[in-house]
């Protein structure tokens, strides 16, 4: 999954906007997705790999299915993040990742309406 594709899916869930943070002048800072200010996941300006809000079962669950793809993040790892290597997993996978992190995120309210208009 290249950044362009990362950013058009989590675009695409509702209410959720792109935050860059943790730059300065000399170097880039991260892209952020967030939904009403919270953040659900976390890449660098290129892509690549992606921090994404998971809970502790479904962090250890990928942890089990994909080692080589997928790691505790560092210092937000002992809350449920997990590190994906985009590129290392079917894009369906990381897209159904990304969903359950939204959705962790999301106002409960906002993830029933969306969940109702996709017919989930």
């Amino acid at each position: 999954m290249t950044i362009d594709d990362l950013r058009a899916f989590c675009l695409s869930l509702p209410e959720t906007h792109e935050v860059e943070t943790w730059g300065d002048a000399e170097h880039a800072g991260d892209v952020t997705f967030r939904v009403r200010g919270k953040i659900y996941l976390i890449t660098g300006p290129t892509g690549g790999a992606a921090s994404i809000r998971t809970d502790r079962a479904q962090q250890a669950d990928l942890l089990a299915a994909f080692p080589d793809a997928v790691s505790v993040a560092p210092y937000v790892g002992r809350f449920g993040w997990v590190n994906v290597r985009l590129d290392s997993l079917d894009p369906a996978i990381v897209r159904d990742i990304i969903a359950g992190a939204w959705r962790r995120t999301a106002p409960k309210a906002v993830a029933a309406a969306h969940d109702e208009a996709t017919g989930r």
